[in-house]
């Protein structure tokens, strides 16, 4: 857990620290708060294991006020402004009476930053997860945490930027034409169809499984 340094005027003349600050919640603990979060339009997976947490820090010039960063998984998403709202309350309910959310877009989300539980509810919630082949060129999960890019667990926040920016390929923007097949989440079967490159949102595709006949959400891997 990363804890802001003290700095000058945040404390009395006796030295002991104003109530607000003594007694506020562990960044751990708030981690923990913000991964019962669930994504609006999935609600099985939690915000941060669709790796969309970057981190969270009490704020340097403010102690009382609490700094999450969060990477929306594509700027236009229509759910963000919902889970915006969804940590900020749940934030108020354990204790936190003033939170900023900060949006950090670059570098952009993938992905590769489902944590692998994501995957797997995804699966036996009825939507095939992603299969891994994210867009060439793109930051993996690993290599973010690495970098310090994103948080590696309750309360890590990120501790270092990008050095330079990578060079776009736009080869990734429609992966479902590589042709690979998606296995039905139902009957795990690979013979299926792609029937539309949207589904329920835009972040899905939608298939029909030959097998089973079932049609069902994908995940699109980017």
């Amino acid at each position: 857990m990363i804890e802001a340094p003290a700095r000058r005027g945040l404390h009395g003349s006796n030295g002991a620290a104003p109530a607000a600050v003594a007694t506020r919640p562990s960044l751990g603990a708030l981690w923990e708060v913000i991964a019962e979060v669930p994504d609006p339009e999935i609600p099985v997976v939690s915000v941060v294991e669709l790796g969309i947490l970057r981190g969270i820090e009490w704020d340097l010039a403010d102690a009382s006020t609490l700094v999450v960063t969060v990477t929306p998984t594509y700027s236009g998403c229509p759910a963000t402004d919902v889970i915006m709202a969804s940590i900020r309350d749940a934030l108020f309910a354990a204790g936190v009476t003033r939170a900023r959310i900060e949006t950090r877009l670059s570098p952009a989300w993938t992905t590769d930053w489902m944590t692998p539980d994501a995957k797997r509810k995804l699966r036996d919630y009825g939507i095939a997860p992603p299969d891994g082949m994210s867009a060439p060129g793109r930051l993996t999960r690993e290599t973010a945490l690495r970098r310090g890019e994103i948080a590696r667990g309750a309360g890590e926040a990120p501790t270092s930027s990008l050095a330079a920016t990578s060079r776009i390929d736009v080869a990734g923007i429609s992966p479902l034409r590589h042709g690979a097949a998606v296995a039905c989440p139902r009957c795990e079967s690979r013979r299926t169809q792609l029937l539309s490159q949207f589904g329920s949102t835009a972040c899905k595709a939608h298939y029909r499984c030959l097998a089973c006949l079932e049609p069902f959400d994908y995940f699109k891997p980017h």
